[in-house]
């Protein structure tokens, strides 16, 4: 019987929850919400959990590292600071048959001298990377609060080691003045960030070109990653059709030579001539066993992506590389050779801190004033302002962090984190940095904070120690990687469209040219140029009718007021195909 103004005890809570406490992960993220690191990071306003963010940064992580073993294979192609003066005389018979190497001795058959060079250099930029990436990512963490990743970007690398350095250095700018071209460029994007013209700037470039320019770097990266030297070999060299079907046995390969023929029969090697790699397949073609491994990782990553498993890149590269690593077989990394023996002492010491010895200030202001030097600039500054302002905008959206007006909180030093990260690249030895669009896959993990970012960072920086292992990874296992980077970079020809043959056909040159002429700023100057020239005539149309009616002329051209969707409205198709378009003049205001 209760007593009048006594109110009954509350129930007994049901017995499991009587003996509940909160689970040591709960208590440890209320912990670090609480605290001031998870007050800097905004943890509770943006909904997020300390564990979330150290998850989101290992899949991010996971889905990137890829490019610690594809960006130093990609640049070491340049040659780096490596040159004829590394090669090592070679003799046949007495000593006075001996003759100084020349430029042949940087290219099939590669000297030994120069081979090892090009090995040192390999592992000065799988540093130089790890420490580009872990500064980018740990200013985006620290001061811009987003769940970005940074590394140096793929394409630019491409562009760097094929377009302006060239193959062992057979482009027209050696790889400090490269370096130094690189460097100029993220002191200007720095500026150019830094006063707010950054988004402006890429709004300039036409949309076709700006569209498909990410696409047909995919290309340019799966072409790589096809062939012998960069990839998994498949494709090959032909006289009559200059590539075909290949994957042949290094034994069965040759390598070529532009010669010249003269009027008594006698051939010489072309001024300025340089032997090829070993990319004609003499016989025995799909006979590579290399070929074969490399395809079991394609598959791999291939059905990873399928199945939306994080990570996928790496476990393709980790199956291969293992595989590679045994030593007597048939796809080994380590071969019995002198350089494969060198090679497989240092894997042996497994954790090793290699220190950068050539790339680290390489860089040379003595091309300054050519004209291919400030070429090289402008195109890395081109594509810096359009791939990476699309990503962090893309990404940006991707989290829901834009406003209506496409802006973003600690949109500011996002633009400042991969500028500052492209020059102390440049000043390490590698090529532009910028924010990874694998960084989706730490979003879609819950990431919404800084804490992925720096956990990113906090990878990289585990891997200064694994330099051994990254440096033995072989070209078979980053291959397929390549290929698939492809893949996903195509996906922007969707934002095309291909009914518009002035959009169409820009794009399209783009997107062709920068595989087929092994170049992205030739693709770029095609892209860009097909656009002007398409539009020439309604631009001019335009100016007369402004200046006509400026002047009482009295000019009548038939107005475009509405946009290039409403024009596909208001006129009838016929299988698919816009009647009667009428041309758009450039709209000039007074």
């Amino acid at each position: 019987m209760e007593m009048e103004g006594e109110r009954p005890p509350p129930p007994p809570l049901p017995e499991h929850q009587a003996h509940t406490k909160p689970k040591p992960l709960s208590r440890l993220n209320d912990y670090v919400a609480k605290s001031r690191v998870g007050k800097w990071f905004k943890l509770s306003q943006r909904n997020s959990t300390f564990t979330t963010e150290l998850r989101a940064g290992t899949a991010t992580f996971l889905t990137m590292a890829y490019i610690l073993a594809v960006n130093a294979s990609i640049l070491a192609d340049s040659g780096g600071t490596c040159s004829v003066s590394d090669c090592i005389p070679l003799c046949s018979g007495p000593a006075s048959a001996c003759s100084p190497p020349d430029e042949s001795c940087k290219f099939n058959p590669v000297n030994p001298g120069y081979a090892a060079c090009l090995e040192n250099t390999r592992k000065d930029l799988i540093v130089a990377t790890i420490a580009s990436s872990l500064i980018g990512c740990f200013i985006m963490g620290t001061f811009a609060n987003l769940p970005l990743g940074l590394a140096p970007g793929m394409g630019s690398n491409a562009y760097f080691a094929y377009t302006v350095v060239g193959f062992h250095g057979s482009g027209n700018v050696s790889y400090q003045s490269a370096l130094a071209a690189v460097f100029v460029e993220g002191t200007i994007f720095l500026l150019v960030s830094g006063v707010g013209l950054r988004a402006k700037l890429a709004k300039l470039v036409p949309k076709p070109v700006r569209i498909s320019s990410s696409a047909g770097i995919g290309l340019f990266l799966a072409f790589i990653g096809l062939q012998n030297n960069q990839g998994i070999g498949l494709v090959g060299f032909s006289s009559s059709t200059l590539v075909t079907l290949g994957a042949c046995p290094t034994s069965s390969r040759a390598s070529l030579a532009p010669v010249l023929t003269s009027a008594n029969g006698t051939v010489s090697l072309l001024p300025g001539g340089t032997v090829s790699g070993d990319i004609l397949c003499l016989r025995d073609r799909m006979e590579s066993p290399t070929l074969w491994l490399g395809l079991v990782g394609f598959v791999i990553i291939a059905y990873c992506l399928v199945k939306n498993v994080k990570g996928a890149m790496i476990y393709g590269i980790v199956f291969v590389t293992a595989v590679s690593w045994f030593r007597n077989t048939k796809v080994t990394a380590f071969p019995n050779t002198e350089a494969g023996n060198s090679a497989h002492e240092y894997f042996k010491k497994v954790v090793d801190v290699h220190t950068i010895k050539t790339t680290a200030g390489a860089l040379s202001f003595k091309n300054i004033g050519k004209g291919y030097f400030w070429e090289a600039v402008v195109t890395f500054l081109y594509v810096d302002i359009l791939d990476t302002t699309g990503t962090l905008y893309s990404m940006a959206r991707f989290a829901g962090f834009t406003d209506e007006n496409g802006d973003f909180e600690g949109q500011y030093f996002a633009f400042m984190s991969d500028a500052t990260s492209i020059v102390v690249g440049s000043l390490l030895g590698t090529s532009p940095v910028t924010a990874f669009i694998e960084s989706s896959t730490g979003i879609r993990e819950g990431g919404r904070t800084g804490l992925t970012a720096l956990t990113v960072a906090a990878y990289f920086l585990l891997a200064f120690f694994f330099t051994p292992l990254l440096a033995s990874i072989p070209a078979w296992a980053v291959g397929p990687p390549l290929i698939l980077v492809g893949v996903l970079m195509m996906r922007s020809v969707v934002e095309i469209d291909w009914e518009d043959m002035r959009e169409a056909i820009p794009a399209f040159v783009t997107l062709i040219l920068m595989p087929l002429t092994y170049s992205i700023a030739y693709g770029l100057i095609g892209g860009i140029g097909t656009y002007v020239v398409l539009n020439l005539w309604d631009w001019g149309w335009g100016l007369l009718r402004y200046f006509g009616l400026g002047l009482g002329l009295g000019l009548r051209v038939p107005d475009h007021d509405h946009d290039h969707d409403h024009d596909h409205d208001h006129h009838p198709r016929v299988n698919g195909v816009l009647q009667n378009p009428t041309p758009k003049p450039l709209q000039l205001h007074p």
